[in-house]
């Protein structure tokens, strides 16, 4: 029995990445694929890291208000200056990386 499905499963494998090959060997199957996986976590709800960062410099503005955007807004609001020095370094960091190149 055990050997059966063993057999059903490895046939089973085969054909979906047989056909996965061959719909994928087309440049624009590959591309449509591609921004399909790219809406998945807008679709979720989840938020990508960009806008993360984004909020982390201006903590009481973002628009999304979850328990650590308030907690972050807070501890800004009690003089807690981390987060914002660390967004403006790596801002202006980006910034100096995007110039030379």
């Amino acid at each position: 029995m055990k050997k059966r499905t063993m057999l059903s499963t490895a046939g089973a494998v085969g054909a979906i990445s047989l056909t996965a090959s061959y719909f994928l060997k087309d440049k624009s199957n590959r591309e449509k694929l591609k921004q399909g996986v790219r809406k998945v976590p807008g679709k979720l709800g989840m938020r990508s890291n960009d806008e993360t960062f984004e909020d982390a410099g201006a903590p009481d503005q973002s628009g999304d208000k979850d328990l650590a955007e308030f907690e972050n807004a807070k501890m800004v609001s009690e003089g807690s200056q981390f987060g914002v020095q660390y967004y403006n370094e790596h801002k202006n960091n980006n910034e100096i990386e995007n110039q030379q190149k």
